[in-house]
């Protein structure tokens, strides 16, 4: 779950993070209103969920109210990725002397949590990774231990910050890290973390994921769903409690865990296909289920084919064979189905899909034959 700039600069600031004065409008008035209680110069930036919106137009310096009105007039509405500029944050300006980059995300290989600091901050950090590798100063935190700041100070050491960003730089690593916990964040990441004419050091900018999965931990967190950006197809799923993500292609794909939907995913681009979906049903695949997962991959008019890739665990074989024939049955699909079962209780899985095998839902014995077949299918129906 993606925030936007300024809800991720108030969840910093509530562990003490020091930010820049600002406030979210949603018209040219208000936008207009808080420049003139804010003070100029102010910044005028577009909240959208995506980056590159300074090259699109979508950060603007204002240094009087005629400009701060052009500004917001012209930003609010434009379209930066797809994404339609709907909430603006109205931003005090900064004298900046240098510009940093810090951030926390998980390293799943080294099972610790990931903090990376540069001296080049401003850019995109991939872009330094590549040219500058040794720029940036990465620090492996055990979950248990957590950052002390003894290990915090020998991490901005090696960074090779400004001297007079030092004190300034550890106070702020070591809150964004307890927000980065506390929050229960995928990423909480400074880019630009700036040193100021003055000395200072604060956040310029603020990008926080939060973990979908904790929310039930955060009541307030509620409130950034509506937010999130979906097209149709994830709307209809999220809506159903399903985990999907739309693809471009032609397969759709139904599985049960997200490391077998990854691997069907995998696996039709292999045998040289294109999934159209990766689409997570969990360990409940009753007929409920299925019928909304069904529901979601007819709504994509691109499918042309369904490949079901179940294995049977905690739910077993049998219970997914009768879901899936009752979702068969309140579900209106064109496109032909390709089932893979197994697991526990496949084979009584099996015998209870047989009666209803036809040319227009078929199962295979192994997840290669199966995603073969389904682009097989969708090749033929696109004849």
């Amino acid at each position: 779950m993606d925030l936007f700039e300024y809800q991720g600069k108030q969840l910093f600031a509530r562990y003490g993070i020091p930010v820049s004065a600002g406030e979210a409008v949603t018209t040219v008035e208000d936008a207009v209103a808080a420049a003139d209680r804010l003070g100029y110069p102010v910044v005028v930036k577009a909240q959208v969920l995506t980056g590159g919106r300074g090259k699109a137009g979508g950060v603007k310096l204002a240094t009087n109210t005629e400009e701060a009105r052009e500004h917001a007039t012209n930003i609010l509405g434009l379209d930066i990725k797809g994404h339609v500029v709907g909430t603006l944050w109205m931003e005090k300006a900064s004298d900046i002397s240098e510009e940093y980059y810090a951030s926390f995300t998980l390293d799943r290989s080294a099972k610790a949590y990931l903090g990376m600091l540069s001296a080049q901050g401003g850019v995109e950090i991939e872009a330094v990774a590549e040219s500058d590798p040794d720029a940036i100063a990465k620090i492996h935190v055990d979950p248990v231990v957590g950052l002390t700041e003894a290990a915090c100070r020998t991490w901005v050491e090696q960074a090779k910050l400004n001297p007079a960003a030092t004190e300034g730089a550890i106070d702020i690593l070591m809150k964004l890290y307890e927000a980065y916990i506390d929050a229960d964040a995928d990423l909480v990441e400074i880019n630009p973390l700036i040193l100021t004419d003055d000395g200072r050091v604060h956040a310029l900018d603020a990008k926080v994921t939060l973990d979908d999965n904790a929310v039930f931990r955060h009541p307030d967190f509620e409130q950034y769903d509506a937010i999130q950006h979906r097209d149709a197809r994830e709307t209809a799923a999220h809506d159903k409690g399903l985990q999907y993500v739309g693809l471009d292609g032609f397969v759709g794909v139904i599985a049960n865990g997200a490391g077998l939907a990854m691997s069907t995913v995998d696996i039709i681009n292999q045998v040289g296909g294109k999934p159209a979906n990766f689409l997570d049903i969990g360990g409940g695949a009753n007929a409920d289920v299925m019928a909304g997962a069904l529901e979601v991959i007819v709504s994509d008019p691109n499918v042309r084919s369904i490949f079901i890739n179940i294995f049977g665990g905690i739910t077993k074989g049998d219970e997914v064979a009768n879901g899936i024939v009752e979702a068969l049955r309140r579900v209106q699909i064109d496109a032909p189905i390709v089932i893979r079962l197994d697991g526990t209780n496949a084979d009584e899985g099996r015998e209870i899909l047989q009666p209803h095998l036809s040319d227009r839902l078929q199962m295979q014995p192994t997840m290669i034959e199966a995603a073969r077949t389904a682009v097989a299918l969708a090749g033929e129906a696109a004849k």
